[in-house]
């Protein structure tokens, strides 16, 4: 029994390696080589500029740091980039590089380093779904599942219409509320497949699920309510000076 126990986990573990390296080579966004290699949908002459309301959003950001240190702004200036776009086109980078003054390598450095910026064209609704232990002891993989099946695509993959794009992920830090995904910037936790199902039926529909919990708990509060601090929270201070 034991050893037939280790060997469906040492398999299972294998398998999910062979995915993982798979999946880190097909990741829909920020995936894939490091060094940029021209596209007819991606390459320096590939349009885009700044809307003006980002323009106006870029200088406040630019006026949070210190004369001389613009380049401090890379990140968020890259981020903002991003949401008007969707995805970091190379051109997109090389504008961010002129607004900040900095050599547009910079700019790449950080692009390439963070997961987050996305450097091939991903769906409206970018759903990241995590596999780490907790989720995986959740059951994530029937909500992997569940996404496929009603997407009709794979991991790394994005559905025809341009709609969907999926991709699996490390530890989003919402253990507690497993298993869950990220979709843009929204968390959907306790997850069932069914609750998945109705999200992308939503979203199909124009409309922006609730986050959060789909289990009706608050936050990640304990399924069964608050068994400790149920009182309000004292001011600060409180228990170190007497008139306080």
């Amino acid at each position: 029994m034991f050893l037939a126990s280790a060997f469906r986990s040492a398999v299972s573990q294998t398998a999910r390696q062979v995915r993982a390296l798979h999946q880190s080579a097909a990741r829909a966004g920020a995936g894939g080589i490091f060094v940029h290699r021209d596209t007819p949908d991606n390459n320096p002459d590939t349009p885009f500029e700044f809307t003006a309301e980002n323009k106006q959003r870029i200088e406040a950001i630019i006026s949070c740091y210190p004369d001389g240190h613009k380049q401090s702004a890379t990140i968020p200036v890259l981020d903002v980039a991003q949401r008007q776009h969707g995805w970091l086109p190379i051109s997109a980078m090389n504008k961010v590089a002129e607004v900040l003054e900095i050599p547009p390598m910079r700019v790449y450095e950080v692009a390439t380093f963070y997961t987050m910026f996305l450097r091939q064209p991903v769906g409206k609704y970018f759903i990241q779904i995590c596999t780490t232990t907790p989720c995986m002891l959740c059951n994530s993989d029937s909500i992997l599942e569940a996404i496929q099946n009603k997407l009709g695509i794979k991991v790394g993959e994005t559905t025809p219409d341009k709609m969907f794009s999926l991709i699996e992920v490390e530890c989003l830090g919402a253990c507690v509320n497993a298993p869950m995904v990220q979709i843009n910037d929204n968390y959907y936790e306790d997850l069932t497949p069914k609750d998945m199902d109705d999200i992308i039926d939503e979203l199909r529909a124009g409309k922006v699920p609730l986050p959060g919990p789909r289990s009706g708990r608050f936050s990640c509060e304990p399924a069964g309510g608050l068994t400790s601090l149920t009182e309000p929270p004292t001011g600060p201070g409180f228990g170190v000076r007497a008139d306080l």
